[in-house]
């Protein structure tokens, strides 16, 4: 651990290498690595985001000038240890910093919030500062991207905000992201003094900075705010009003395009007779024959799969990927030896030698490619090859020309688009994300496959449609190249489109459903 030398600091007293190592300063960092973990598992701090700063309690120092001791940048928060954390004074001045970690840890670094949070303690005399990064606090920003404020009353949680009870409306600033955070310093401090009120501070798409007199008083709130800003996220897809007192409907729509955050029914388009005509709030779509060439899927996707099986198993047998799809296949073959399933060989056991186990793999795999299984198993391994051939540019995806037009046009309307596939939510992704009209992954808001079930069932798009939290079924349009998958979407309260692709297949006379040649038509 390197330490600064003796440092006036505390109350006028000097702080010694003791006191830097003595029982207050010990387990307040033991207490913030804790709890960084348990952020973790929440969500607030993942991908090395988030930070939390607290200030070691000490009776005989005044709360200004205790120290405070704060996490490091750009580190896996779920693995910290307590010797990991930075020790400053008062005013920012780092007293003791942690030591460096061999590689592939980078070296360390104070965080980059460290001077929002200073003002947090300057302007509130805070004895805690938690920055979360949880999804809830981005969103909820989103909803209206011209609002300042997020507002919201009548729900239970707002009494666990300091000096907030039921009744009362909560509202929290909403400031604009900068590409530094500590840039954010001035807009933070402004926002503080003009929500005297105020125990936090909203960051639009980028996370939520709360503060607290003690750790616990900032954990109890953030856990609220979290919780208040999911309720309305929540309330918000159901069509319900957070910031009213009775939650209840949002009545008017002010502009022929839905203005998020102001209404949450469907975007109107005028008809040439002057009819109103819905847009629909969702849209799902399929992959072959709808956004993408079936012939890409079948001459390039699935042959690159099926050649470089073997490769791969044994470049990756050890990794934890590879191991779980292994796991994968045997429960799959097994059960598919026990139905008599064509081409199915039984795989050894791991003492047999990996060669053998790679070999039967390979044979397994090889049949169920031929029958064009719909399988979990052979669908996240698919994914994992595809994705090493995007990585070494050996593959890219291919879309139509008018899909790249359509998302951007839906995106630019409000309306959520999603993926729904046989291929797995990776291979969908991968796909997307590196096309021939560049990456679209910006414009699609999730990604569906199998493990919502068969998209022949009427069930898997009853499933969809509660999760995306439309007011009714009818508020989605599927777009697909399958009569049956139409079908089941219909049956699930769905509309229902099927795209005619050249090269895709024939379909049943009198189908019943309207059908389109491009994106353009929708």
């Amino acid at each position: 651990m390197a330490a600064a030398p003796a440092v006036t600091a505390l109350n006028g007293l000097k702080v010694t290498q003791a006191y830097l190592e003595g029982k207050a300063v010990k387990e307040t960092k033991v207490l913030m690595a804790e709890l960084c973990r348990q952020f973790y598992t929440l969500g607030w701090v993942s991908g090395t985001g988030g930070s939390i700063a607290f200030k070691v309690h000490d009776d005989s120092i005044p709360k200004s000038h205790q120290l405070i001791l704060m996490s490091p940048s750009g580190v896996q928060k779920e693995r910290m240890e307590p010797e990991d954390m930075y020790v400053l004074s008062h005013n920012g001045s780092v007293l003791s910093a942690p030591s460096a970690k061999p590689y592939p840890h980078k070296p360390p670094k104070c965080s980059d919030s460290s001077p929002v949070f200073l003002k947090a303690y300057e302007l509130r005399d805070a004895g805690a500062v938690i920055h979360s990064h949880g999804i809830e606090s981005c969103l909820v920003t989103m909803i209206n991207p011209l609002s300042k404020e997020f507002r919201i009353t009548h729900m239970e949680m707002i009494k666990g905000i300091k000096g907030h009870g039921y009744y009362d409306e909560l509202v929290v600033p909403i400031i604009e992201n900068t590409a530094y955070e500590y840039e954010l310093t001035d807009s933070l401090a402004k926002a503080i003094e003009a929500y005297p009120k105020s125990t936090a501070v909203l960051v639009r798409n980028h996370g939520v900075y709360v503060w607290g007199d003690t750790w616990i008083s900032a954990k109890t709130q953030t856990e609220c705010y979290h919780y208040l800003f999911d309720a309305a996220i929540k309330l918000h897809q159901m069509g319900l009003d957070w910031s009213a007192p009775n939650h209840g409907p949002i009545q008017s729509a002010r502009s022929s395009l839905r203005i998020v955050g102001e209404s949450n029914f469907s975007v109107k388009a005028k008809k040439d007779n002057g009819d109103i005509d819905p847009f629909p709030r969702c849209i799902v779509l399929d992959i072959e024959g709808t956004t993408t060439p079936i012939s890409f899927v079948s001459e390039v996707l699935f042959p690159y799969a099926r050649d470089n099986v073997g490769r791969h198993l044994s470049l990756t047998y050890d990794t934890p990927d590879t191991q779980n799809d292994i796991k994968l296949l045997r429960s799959q073959v097994e059960s598919d030896l026990e139905q008599g399933v064509p081409g199915a060989v039984p795989i050894p056991s791991d003492d047999a030698g990996k060669e053998e186990v790679i070999a039967a793999l390979v044979a397994n795999v090889d049949a169920m490619i031929k029958a064009d299984r719909k399988i979990t198993a052979l669908k996240e391994l698919q994914g994992h090859i595809w994705r090493t051939g995007y990585e070494k540019d050996e593959l890219e995806g291919i879309v139509y020309d008018d899909v790249p037009e359509a998302l951007e046009k839906w995106h630019a309307l409000g309306i959520k688009v999603y993926i729904y596939s046989s291929g797995s939510r990776l291979a969908q992704r991968l796909i997307f994300g590196k096309t021939n009209h560049g990456d679209l992954r910006k414009y699609l808001s999730g990604f569906f496959d199998t493990t919502v079930g068969n998209k022949k069932e009427t069930r898997s798009y009853v499933e969809i449609s509660e999760s995306l939290g439309v007011d009714k079924p009818s508020d989605i349009l599927f777009v697909t190249d399958v009569y049956q998958e139409a079908t089941a979407a219909k049956g699930a309260g769905l509309e229902a489109v099927i795209s005619i692709r050249p090269g895709n297949g024939p379909l049943p006379e009198n189908h019943g459903f309207k059908t389109i040649k491009s994106f353009s038509e929708i």
